[in-house]
This record gives structure tokens, C-alpha cells and sequence, in this order.
């Protein structure tokens, strides 16, 4: 199933910034990850913002939920999901 991913990150104002530093090197470990595994198929920085885009391939919303929250920045993630489904005009066929 395919999935298309909104994240906005929100991160305190009191945040320790250095805690904030560790776990953005273990989110870019576990993005690594999961693109290395073809979870993540796409992942696109948002200009001017902390956000990305992204494209997930995962077996289900349970599968994708867990995920998502095993990111290590998840708790303070405002994230947007969308269900895709192959369109029937695209010439290029994901079946």
C-alpha cells in the first residue's frame, strides 16, 4: 500500500537543543533505514520548513503507523496521511 506522508516538525522553544541534535542524527539513521528496506520510497524536504514529503510502501496503516511512530523525532511530529491508489489513466503502471 501506498502512502503519502506530510511531516511537520514542531519542536519546543524550551528544547535542549543538543537532545534535539541526537535525535535528528538517529532520525536521519532510521529514514536510512527504512529507504534501505524500500519502506521509504521517497523523501523530500519541504523549502522553509522542517517538514518533508514522503512516499511510504508498506503492507498496511498499522505497518505505517508503527513507523512512523518509531522515528525518534515522532513526538513532536504533526503528520498528514494520505492512502494512493494507481490511477487509471497513468501510463505508468505500479502493478
Amino acid at each position: 500500500m501506498l502512502f503519502h506522508v506530510y511531516i511537520n516538525v514542531r519542536v519546543p522553544h524550551d528544547a535542549d537543543p543538543e537532545q534535539i541534535k541526537r535525535l535528528g542524527e538517529l532520525e536521519h539513521g532510521r529514514a536510512k533505514a527504512l529507504q534501505e528496506q524500500g519502506k521509504w520510497l521517497h523523501l523530500w524536504r519541504v523549502a522553509g520548513k522542517f517538514a518533508n514529503v514522503s512516499i511510504f510502501d508498506v503492507e498496511s496503516p498499522a505497518e505505517l503507523h508503527e513507523i512512523l511512530s518509531s522515528l525518534p523525532l515522532y513526538p513532536f511530529m504533526e503528520v498528514e496521511v494520505t492512502a494512493m491508489c494507481q490511477h487509471p489513466g497513468a501510463i505508468n503502471k505500479t502493478e
